[in-house]
């Protein structure tokens, strides 16, 4: 084809020139509107927990879904979460050794074991195994169940979705999570033990009391109960991300990946501000 085009009156035509595409914007748009987006998001996230909490105190009360998410949310996750726990002890210990070994304080290392997993690692990891478990399930099933207009059937139904698929979940999230923190520092401490006596034999009951001597009630409750605020962050923020939900089954992943992606990274930062809360009022 040639450049230049017959007219209706069979005159040539100059070419046209090619349209130019817009420059591509940056990932996050331009700049106000990323921040926009960001105060449209806590703004809805506040108003989002506070209907969540409203319907969370007035009767009637969902128990039954309660219990229901508590054995999806807490005996469903054991596993995972004890599993995550050895490997933190088995990798703990291996790394202590070697370096307590090296400046000559290798009796140091029940302690270091325990309060390791006890102190920080337990919580953390124990908090972002569920934000990826089940924080990924509360966001696709919500998602799904907005796109499908199930959530519209549930208020013509004379039902409050915020009491009956919210606060349910969350509440779960935040009972579960210090109980499965405990399982993880168990299997920790455990497994920690075990790959210590490979390679020097010493008996559990010795292991424990040389790792928890000195320890106080004050150094080990406040770090395993401040997971009840990551299972506050990882419950809201699923639950927010599913019912919010729009655009069909990319919406459903879209809600999936974000949950996981925003609890994830708020369990940390809010683990950055709960560690200098307790530093100073649990020295």
């Amino acid at each position: 084809m040639s450049e230049t085009q017959l007219t209706a009156e069979g005159s040539i035509s100059p070419p046209q020139p090619a349209e130019q595409s817009p420059p591509a914007e940056p990932w996050f748009g331009s700049p106000i509107g990323f921040v926009n987006s960001l105060f449209e998001w806590f703004g809805g996230i506040g108003v989002f927990s506070w209907q969540v909490l409203r319907a969370a105190v007035t009767p009637p009360y969902e128990w039954g879904e309660l219990i229901r998410q508590l054995d999806e949310v807490g005996s469903k996750s054991v596993p995972l979460v004890a599993m995550a726990g050895a490997a933190i002890g088995v990798v703990l210990s291996m790394e202590a050794r070697s370096s307590l070994t090296h400046f000559g304080a290798k009796a140091m290392l029940p302690s270091a074991i325990v309060y390791s997993v006890v102190q920080e690692m337990g919580p953390i990891i124990t908090s972002l195994v569920v934000s990826g478990r089940v924080g990924a399930g509360i966001g696709a099933e919500l998602a799904s169940m907005k796109v499908t207009e199930q959530i519209d059937a549930i208020e013509a139904s004379a039902l409050n979705p915020y009491r009956l698929l919210a606060a349910t979940r969350i509440l779960a999230c935040i009972l579960m999570l210090p109980l499965l923190t405990i399982a993880a520092d168990a299997s920790g401490v455990f497994m920690g033990w075990l790959t210590s006596t490979i390679t020097d034999p010493i008996s559990m009951r010795q292991f424990i009391d040389s790792g928890f001597r000195g320890a106080t009630f004050n150094a080990l409750l406040p770090p395993t109960f401040k997971t009840a605020v990551f299972g506050l962050i990882i419950g809201t923020i699923a639950c927010f991300q599913g019912m919010k939900t729009q655009g069909g089954a990319a919406g459903v992943g879209r809600a999936a990946t974000e949950s996981v992606v925003l609890s994830s990274l708020f369990v940390i930062l809010a683990d950055v501000v709960l560690v200098k809360f307790i530093l100073v009022f649990f020295p």
